[in-house]
């Protein structure tokens, strides 16, 4: 399944969007120009994980010294604080605990495969029946019997049809 979530111009860094597929719930998260999906369940107890705050990993040399990472890329649970890489869905409390799902995040041109351009337009991922029309003695008149693909609207001509 392809879950389309939002224009790329309405992703600023640092932000999150927790979207719904079915009974799934997922966060994605944009972390400088990179992108992570994870699902938004707790393994420790069921809490709603991707509400929880993101973090820095941190690292030390020695005592008294440690350096933060540019980007934030730790995900911590707002229930327990239990902390999990946005990237491998691993967990770093509780030995044994089962990681996350993660998902494949992509950046794509166009959403809608097979879309084209026009006018500077790009069509979005939904397609809307659409049926023919044309004029019989007067009398507007809509098909709504299966056709085999989609074809432009019918304009009316005067004294007859196209």
């Amino acid at each position: 399944m392809r879950i389309v979530v939002c224009r790329l111009d309405e992703f600023p860094p640092g932000e999150r969007r927790i979207v719904q597929a079915g009974r799934r719930s997922i966060g994605v998260f944009r972390v400088g120009d990179r992108f992570y999906a994870i699902n938004n369940y707790c393994p420790h107890q069921g809490g709603p994980l991707c509400l929880g705050r993101t973090k820095p990993w941190v690292s030390s040399s020695g005592p008294g010294e440690f350096v933060l990472a540019e980007d934030d890329a730790l995900l911590a649970c707002p229930w327990h604080g239990w902390e999990y890489d946005l990237a491998t869905g691993q967990s770093f409390l509780g030995p044994g605990e089962p990681p996350v799902r993660t998902y494949e995040v992509s950046v794509e041109p166009d959403a809608a495969p097979g879309a084209e351009a026009r006018n500077g337009r790009m069509p979005g991922p939904y397609v809307a029946d659409t049926f023919p029309v044309h004029v019989e003695d007067a009398y507007v008149v809509v098909e709504t019997t299966p056709r085999p693909a989609a074809e432009p609207g019918v304009r009316a001509v005067a004294g007859g049809s196209e």
